[in-house]
Formats: structure tokens, sequence, C-alpha cells
């Protein structure tokens, strides 16, 4: 039997712990998949890219119709009660753990109808845990990755619950011992199962264009943000399933995989097969902007304030 720990957590107004926290069997998340959700980075104790991640969630339930039930100060209190209550057994400090805030917000409780509820109050769900970071042998030697054809529906824009192509796509690659599934749409790249990807040709990383068929990682506008610092060229655009595999570096990136080298890609080595140079870069970089974050607490909320 698999038990939940005893992580932190907080659910429609009051903080509690994974085992005790309990939903209608109506709820809309559970019935429909009807939600979205959030996984914001913690870094030395402090939201990482607080502002962009909050951003992000208010496009998402935008596109839901479901108004947002806090600001985002109150997703922030919220959240640093999290940290600061995280308790890994170890007896490290919280504020010198890496984790992972998940915030999730479903239509709420109604009888089962596939039409969307009005005046219906939002479940609203923030756990914590540890993050698991990519590995030394992983930061050094690069990772495997598959590809397949994306099958998800074409509304990939959306950070919704509704996650079960993503599901499909991820044991796709864990059944070929690989990292990633990284896929494609009438022949041109959208993203992987659970990161977005990136293409290294002539020393200029390419992405796939922000649209509806590509979630909108937080990372896009950092590694553009770090590009520009590192003098490398950074270009959105339509990318052939042939250039990604004549790619000099390909590269993920997510929240826990932060930027990270693909060095195989169907069984083929990508580039020279070891990670490259602007994957260096841009890694440094990413490390960097990671310090500078641990000073800036999220605007509107500090410890002194919980």
């Amino acid at each position: 039997m698999n038990t939940l720990p005893p992580l932190p957590c907080y659910l429609n107004g009051e903080f509690t712990e994974l085992p005790k926290a309990k939903i209608s069997v109506m709820d809309r998340g559970f019935i429909f998949g009807d939600g979205v959700y959030e996984v914001v980075p913690v870094y030395g104790g402090q939201l990482f890219q607080f502002a962009q991640h909050m951003a992000r969630l208010d496009r998402s339930l935008t596109e839901l119709r479901i108004g947002n039930p806090m600001t985002h100060a109150q997703w922030a209190e919220v959240a640093l009660k999290l940290i600061a209550s995280y308790d890994d057994s170890t007896g490290a400090k919280a504020e010198n753990i890496d984790q992972l805030i998940y915030i999730q917000i479903t239509r709420g409780v109604a009888m089962r109808d596939h039409v969307m509820p009005s005046n219906i109050t939002p479940t609203v769900f923030v756990m914590t845990n540890a993050m698991k970071p990519a590995s030394a042998a992983q930061r050094s030697q690069g990772v495997a990755c598959v590809t397949a054809d994306d099958f998800r529906w074409e509304k990939a824009h959306i950070k919704s619950t509704s996650l079960l192509g993503a599901v499909f796509a991820r044991q796709i690659s864990f059944d070929a011992d690989a990292l990633e599934t990284i896929m494609f749409r009438d022949g041109f790249l959208s993203e992987a199962a659970a990161s977005n990807v990136w293409v290294v040709k002539g020393g200029t990383v390419l992405g796939p264009p922000k649209n509806h068929l590509v979630l909108e990682g937080i990372r896009y506008g950092l590694l553009e943000k770090i590009c520009h610092a590192q003098g490398i060229g950074f270009e959105l655009r339509r990318i052939s399933r042939e250039e990604v595999l004549n790619a000099d570096e390909l590269l993920l990136s997510s929240a826990t995989k932060e930027v990270l080298a693909v060095t195989t890609l169907d069984g083929q080595p990508v580039g020279t097969g070891q990670p490259g140079p602007v994957y260096a870069q841009l890694y440094a970089g990413y490390q960097q902007t990671k310090e500078q974050s641990r000073l800036q607490p999220p605007r509107g909320a500090t410890r002194a304030a919980l």
C-alpha cells in the first residue's frame, strides 16, 4: 500500500498534512480534470520566478473561465508558510532545502454535467515537497530521449490538470529507458511530455513559437534573458523534425530539470554525443539567476508577514 507522507499542504483555507487532506468525489477536478496547476521551484527558501508563474496561472484560469480565488500576495504567503514548515527528517533547515510548490485550482464541487456550472466555489490545493534535481551524471553526460507524434489535445498552452496525454507520452520514454519523449505535430517540434525542448544550431538557440500547441514554460523568458546576457542568438520559430535530428545540441528545460542536455535521441548521438558549450553557458547563467533570486522575496510577501 502506498502511504502518503505527512508533508504540509493547504486545502480550501486550512493548513494540514497530505494524508488528512480530503475533497468531495464530486469535485470537477476529480470527475473531469476540470482545473489548472502550477509548479514553482524554491531555492534558499525563496520562490523562483514567482511573478512569471502567477502570470501563467492567471492565463490558464482565464482560459477555463475560473476566477483566481486569491491574490498573488496571498498565494505567496501560503507558499512561504508551507516552505518554512517543511521537514525532510534530516534536521536540515527548511530554507536550505530546495523545494517545489504545487498549486492546483479546480472549478469546484457540482453534480456531474459537462456544461461549466456558475456560482460554485473553486477548490484550492497547495503542497510542497523536496525537489529532485538532475544528477551529477546527467549533468556531465547528458540524457537520452526518444521521439513520438504529439497525440495530445490542441490546447497545450493551458496548464491543465487533464494530463493523461502527457502521462502516455512520458511512459513511452520510461519504457525505452529514456528521460523524456520529444514530440512532433505534423512534422514540427512541439515539446516533450513534461519539458520544453530547445535546438542549438550554429550557436543559436531555437525554440517552438508561443502558441496553443505548446505550453509556454517559465524558462522561455528566462532562457531568452540568459541568451541575451551571454551573447547567444535566440529565435522562436517552427522547427522541423529534420532540424531536431541534425541539431548541434538539444536541450530540455523545466522546473526540475532547469536546463539539461540531451545527448542521445532515438539511440543516436546528438551532436558530439556530449553536453555542448551552449548548454554550459545556459546552465551557468541559470545558476547565477538562482543565486540572485535567493535575496529577492516575492513582492507583497515576506517571512515577517507570516
